[in-house]
């Protein structure tokens, strides 16, 4: 009696037709990136790393410095330029520090958006050799800046390895200021390890404004981080499953926070290592493919592990263009228009 009375209601009726409306809008629209993804190996979202020399000593970090190659210029343009046929939509620099070759980098950017039309390009950084000047001349070729920021406490960013004097959350401060001076969307990536787990970053990163506040699980990489006879041994780094979700619900209300487990992490990112090879840093021994540079994007996708559901699962697709409004971490309709 009660249910055909409540269904008969007209109020009732409508919240309950606008619910399913919108629950089968976010299915189709998963569906529909599930299905484009497994149609094809479409390189959609690539991580460079095109150094892996860096001027910090992360104790946790599994992209460690065991080469010092870097590719002449025109081969790393021919890569970007296979990537972009392949479907490319976003291309993120890494490291090492990007920063360490702003030359190279800054070619790379105007290449990228001049020639090549990348919808989005990014960069993560440690923030300390970036400068007002770079970011000035450069901010056309800047959709987001990330920032990598482990503590708001300096004596525990020298423990981590994070710079000498802990003058990383100083600079991250300029850093945010600049962006908004010169429209690039500002991003902080964090990765929770044993000296940061119990820190409450709510005040730091509510006035710092982030559009994304991507926050990691500290990741054991087998060949990279894994033991004492590696340059990094990360394992007293790790932070056990209940440390990992104590910092998350301390944080979970602020919009931008994007948190990324180890289980999220792994496989759902495609990364080219220096010499442009995919690496998979997954369970086991790192693998790596051939270069594209010599058999091209698609095969070498085919030797390595990308776990196209987790990535967007993870929430791999979101607003990633300036063109886009900023706001604290709301992924927004422009999500849906990436889709390709």
């Amino acid at each position: 009696m009660l249910s055909s009375i409540l269904f008969s209601s007209p109020l009732i009726t409508g919240i309950i037709c606008a619910s399913c409306i919108m629950i089968a809008a976010y299915l189709l629209n998963y569906i529909n990136q599930l299905q484009q993804l497994s149609t094809a190996e479409t390189p959609v979202s690539v991580n460079y790393h095109f150094s892996r020399k860096c001027n910090y000593e992360c104790g946790f970090c599994f992209h460690t410095e065991k080469t010092s190659n870097i590719l002449f210029l025109d081969e790393a343009k021919h890569g970007l330029k296979l990537l972009k046929e392949a479907g490319m939509k976003k291309l993120n620099f890494a490291g090492g520090e990007p920063f360490l070759y702003p030359m190279f980098l800054r070619e790379l950017l105007r290449y990228g958006k001049r020639e090549l039309e990348i919808e989005s390009i990014s960069i993560v950084s440690n923030g300390s050799k970036i400068t007002e000047k770079f970011l000035r001349e450069n901010a056309a070729f800047i959709d987001i800046l990330g920032i990598s920021c482990d503590s708001f406490d300096p004596k525990t960013n020298i423990k981590i390895g994070r710079g000498r004097r802990g003058e990383n959350a100083e600079q991250l401060t300029k850093i945010a200021g600049w962006c908004r001076d010169f429209g690039i969307k500002f991003k902080v990536n964090t990765v929770v390890c044993s000296l940061n787990w119990d820190e409450d970053m709510t005040r730091p990163i509510t006035l710092l404004q982030p559009f994304r506040w991507k926050v990691f699980q500290c990741l054991i990489v087998t060949g990279e981080n894994d033991n004492e006879q590696r340059k990094r041994d990360a394992r007293s780094f790790l932070v056990s499953d209940e440390q990992w979700k104590a910092f998350c619900d301390r944080h979970k209300d602020l919009k931008c926070f994007v948190p990324e487990s180890n289980k999220m992490m792994k496989g759902s990112y495609l990364i080219l290592d220096e010499y442009m090879r995919f690496l998979d840093k997954g369970d086991g021994e790192e693998k790596a493919s051939e270069s594209i540079l010599d058999v091209g994007v698609r095969k070498a996708m085919t030797q390595v592990r990308w776990e196209q559901t987790t990535f967007v699962e993870r929430g791999g697709f979101y607003d990633w263009t300036k063109a886009s409004e900023a706001g604290c971490g709301s992924s927004g309709d422009k999500a849906k228009e990436l889709q390709w």
